[in-house]
């Protein structure tokens, strides 16, 4: 009986077991028809749907913005450094605006309808519209909440001293991309690097959220880079350049003051400069014509004519140069002595620098074979770069001795012939104010004194000194006195070349010049370009700035005074009075 009842009951198990299954597969086919069923219904029938989710969020890897490095003078003060600004960019696919706010967006871009309608209308994938907004045109154009229209922050290049220090520092792009100058010379260390990360942004390109954070990229800042530059010596050689360029109306002009013991650049302006901030404001030129023109240097080249035979033994400041006639003819040419003295057949080697003459600049010149006088040229840097690395720097022209006339080598003496860049000539400098040793120059602001190139002896560079001296005490150089100090130096004027011939009517002015001469601790040279009222010559135009810039720099830098003041003998009536001048 039990065996029986047992029986019954695993049967009616087995039964239910058999319709539980079926149930269940009965249950599981009927929803796999619905999906497939939901399925199509939502992509043919509802698409639209879908399509609204899709847009709704997506995933998208954004670029994390590397600030520029900062550029800054010697002590830290910014030249160059990066702005906020907004990128605005549009969707075309969500864009959509009505009048009023088409009327303020125009505003906000500052562009017209015709403009902004020809920008929207050919552009099919997301665009940039805008590159630079302002913060404040930023908040304008938020508040506007038109569809398909969203901001990016980004920085743009921002130049505190503006045209003071434009040449130099030069411009980037408008995608921040080194143009000109220190941007485009060290641009490669002044670029960071981009980083980038996943995140989750909405169809108006609002970030939902990070994704996998750990696994983006971090941007790297770029380097920042400290240059050479005093910002204040830089302000006061633009200041005095100007002055001169405006009283002279000249056509342009540039300056250079280096540090003559280690070569650093600590001022170097051009003008005309322009507005790097706005180009649109100023239009003058992007390069550095310190750098970049060459000119012909015209007497200041007259130390290394007298430096070299002086070197060699030949004379000595002492011996005389007959100069008797005023002039001197090589071949079918003459060459004449601007200041001629007649009543003086006769000058010292001294004399013929303090008064600059030609003629007995090249009695003393031609005393030097080719070979050599070429050599101490080349050996001051003349025909080559200066090894600054500044873009577009030229080397300017030394022509090979070997195709040298007695012509060429005569007017190579007075500073025709050959050309160079105002920095290759403050450079040669170098050589008088480190005993015969010429130092390299520099952009960037360095720690130690560079080793140079021996060129002159000590006493011939002692000999030279005295000779610039009297230059500025007695000769050409008379408006380049500084009070309180010693000054060395020597002008030059230089008829420019038109049409392969020499224009009376349109000169370089130059002036280079060493402080304090019983130590020179500053070189400074100046060079005007067609200067034409009240003087064309440099001890008129370019002396005086060189003696404005270097009396504010003597202060400055707290460099004493080497020069003692002269007592006026007076009546015996008013010797109370202790009057000095």
């Amino acid at each position: 009986m039990s065996l029986f009842i047992n029986n019954k009951v695993e049967k009616t198990f087995f039964e239910l077991s058999g319709i539980r299954r079926r149930l269940i597969l009965i249950l599981f086919l009927a929803g796999f028809i619905t999906l497939i069923f939901r399925a199509l219904y939502l992509q043919s029938l509802r698409k639209d749907f879908l399509q609204s989710k899709g847009n709704a969020v997506s995933v998208r890897v954004q670029s994390l913005y590397a600030e520029r490095g900062k550029i800054t003078d010697r002590h830290g003060d910014i030249l160059a450094s990066n702005s906020p600004v907004a990128i605005v960019r549009v969707n075309p696919a969500n864009f959509k605006i009505n009048k009023n706010q088409k009327l303020e967006l125009q505003d906000i871009l500052k562009l017209t309808s015709d403009e902004l309608d020809q920008k929207l209308l050919n552009n099919k994938k997301e665009f940039d519209l805008k590159k630079d907004l302002s913060p404040d045109d930023e908040r304008r154009l938020n508040t506007q909440k038109i569809p398909g229209i969203f901001t990016r922050k980004e920085y743009k290049r921002f130049y505190p001293h503006a045209d003071i220090t434009a040449n130099l520092v030069g411009i980037t792009n408008i995608d921040n991309i080194g143009q000109e100058g220190i941007e485009l010379f060290q641009n490669k260390i002044l670029t960071g690097k981009i980083g980038s990360r996943k995140v989750l942004i909405d169809r108006n390109r609002k970030t939902v959220a990070n994704l996998d954070l750990e696994e983006g990229r971090l941007p790297q800042d770029g380097h920042d880079i400290k240059l050479s530059i005093d910002r204040g010596i830089q302000y006061f050689t633009y200041r005095e350049l100007v002055k001169s360029i405006d009283i002279h109306k000249a056509k342009a002009g540039a300056a250079i003051v280096l540090d003559a013991k280690t070569g650093e650049i600590l001022a170097l302006v051009n003008l005309p400069s322009y507005n790097p901030n706005n180009l649109n404001e100023n239009g003058g030129p992007t390069r550095n014509r310190a750098l970049t023109d060459k000119f012909e240097p015209g007497s200041t080249i007259k130390p290394f004519i007298v430096s070299s035979v002086l070197d060699a033994g030949i004379l000595n400041p002492n011996s005389l140069v007959d100069v008797t006639s005023g002039f001197i003819k090589i071949g079918s040419s003459t060459i004449h002595d601007v200041h001629a003295d007649q009543n003086k057949p006769f000058m010292t080697v001294s004399e013929v620098i303090m008064k600059s003459s030609n003629v007995g600049s090249i009695k003393i010149g031609l005393f030097q074979t080719p070979k050599n006088l070429w050599s101490t040229l080349n050996k001051v840097g003349f025909g080559m770069q200066t090894g600054s690395g500044f873009p577009g720097e030229v080397p300017g022209t030394l022509r090979d001795y070997k195709n040298w006339t007695k012509l060429d080598q005569a007017t190579i003496c007075i500073g025709h012939s050959i050309d160079l860049t105002l920095l290759q000539l403050a450079q040669s400098y170098t050589v008088f104010a480190n005993e015969g040793e010429m130092r390299p120059v520099t952009l960037f602001k360095k720690e130690e004194i560079p080793m140079g190139t021996k060129v002159f002896s000590k006493q011939t560079v002692k000999a030279m000194v005295e000779m610039m001296e009297q230059v500025v005490e007695h000769g050409t150089a008379g408006n380049a006195k500084i009070i309180g100090y010693r000054v060395a130096g020597k002008t030059g004027t230089a008829e420019k070349i038109v049409n392969g011939t020499y224009d009376k009517n349109k000169n370089i002015a130059s002036f280079v010049g060493l402080a304090p001469a019983s130590n020179p601790r500053i070189i400074m040279a100046v060079m005007i370009d067609e200067p034409t009222v009240r003087s064309h010559f440099g001890g008129g135009v370019a002396a005086p700035v060189f003696s404005n810039v270097m009396a504010q720099v003597m202060k400055k830098l707290k460099i004493p005074q080497d020069k003692k003041p002269q007592i006026k003998v007076l009546p015996q009536d008013s010797i109370n009075s202790n009057e000095t001048i």
